[in-house]
């Protein structure tokens, strides 16, 4: 799936995230980052153009997040990610 840096996952889902970046995943440094709650490794201000700080850690493959995909297969666009650009969609 192509993230369209929307921002919604990082603010809207539950999921459990490194606190430390610099510890990568171990024990006592996975946090729940709560829905409604932005995620603390999402950097920008703008719909369609938000990134993430940790994404090029050797670690990253292994989260929730770099899981995270919709229900077909391929490298399609992310729908809800387009839809909230589209949109105008407020968080």
């Amino acid at each position: 799936m192509q993230c369209q840096r929307s921002g919604y996952c990082c603010i809207k889902y539950d999921v459990i995230i490194v606190n430390d970046p610099t510890l990568g995943i171990v024990d006592n440094n996975l946090i729940a980052k709560n829905s409604d709650v932005r995620c603390q490794h999402l950097l920008g201000e703008k719909p369609g153009e938000f990134s993430c700080a940790i994404h090029n850690e050797p670690w990253y493959k292994k989260t929730p997040c770099f899981s995270h995909c919709q229900i077909e297969d391929g490298d399609n666009k992310c729908r809800l990610g387009e839809h909230v650009i589209e949109t105008g969609f407020e968080y």
